[in-house]
């Protein structure tokens, strides 16, 4: 068994960065918890949910030893046709965390985050009212136990420490994971939400193992398969298809079909 995250741990340690953050053992989704609460910044980690959503609905297991939260944001002077980036800098902010424990992951468009082509956490963003966005996020940490099911397109599910080469500490990671965040949507805040003009753009590209690979999009009543070629300054993706005629998405489940 992890040991509990602390909250007070984590403010201290986050000092400045969001102006709320608190812990709880259980509920049932983070996300639902903080759609109507008022404030920018704001941060409410569980240990487990027991009613999470995953995209279109889907069941979402949070199985122990793993990192769950959202993230409540209302960036002022961000236009609203930019606030979808904040699911991509959350995949970004994965990314990162990664990283700082020697695991080399990359994002399959557009935020689930994969190590060796096996799923190890996922991002559902949601907009509502005055501005807000919440950003759930849901990272496996600890090795995980073997009942756990493949995720959506089948990925079969992995978690940090199975690549880490030696036990993760969840602290640390939910602590990497929350600065990245905060400094990732600070940029892009301070740059209007703009990605090209912030750089984010182009890092997003360089850990999207999905730009050109062979991939099915599975849409609402139809199917398309090509091969990913770019990611767009409004974080669409844009397939080739098998006919040579590009199509432009801003939604659908990415099936990788085979390695590059």
């Amino acid at each position: 068994m992890s040991t509990r995250l602390d909250a007070a741990s984590l403010r201290e340690r986050l000092a400045g960065r969001y102006t709320a953050l608190d812990v709880v053992a259980s509920t049932g989704s983070t996300n639902a918890d903080l759609r109507e609460r008022p404030g920018d910044r704001v941060v409410l980690v569980a240990e487990e949910q027991t009613a999470g959503r995953g995209r279109r609905g889907r069941g979402w297991a949070s199985p122990g030893g793993g990192l769950y939260f959202s993230a409540l944001f209302r960036p002022p002077g961000v236009p609203a046709a930019r606030l979808p980036w904040l699911t991509l800098l959350a995949g970004l902010a994965l990314v990162r965390a990664a990283a700082g424990v020697g695991v080399r992951a990359e994002l399959k468009w557009p935020n689930d985050l994969l190590v060796d082509d096996r799923k190890a956490a996922g991002v559902l963003a949601e907009i509502g009212p005055d501005h807000a966005v919440v950003v759930g996020v849901g990272l496996n940490v600890a090795a995980l136990p073997p009942d756990v099911e493949p995720g959506a397109g089948g990925l079969p599910p992995t978690s940090l420490e199975e690549h880490a080469g030696g036990p993760v500490d969840r602290a640390e990671v939910a602590v990497a994971v929350l600065a990245e965040l905060a400094e990732l949507e600070r940029t892009w805040r301070e740059a209007g939400g703009d990605p090209e003009g912030s750089g984010l753009l182009d890092e997003y590209r360089r850990h999207c193992g999905t730009l050109g690979r062979r991939v099915r999009v599975e849409l609402p009543g139809a199917v398309l398969s090509g091969v990913a070629r770019s990611v767009g300054p409004d974080g669409t993706l844009v397939v080739r298809d098998d006919a040579g005629a590009d199509h432009t998405l801003s939604a659908g489940d990415v099936v990788h079909l085979r390695v590059r």
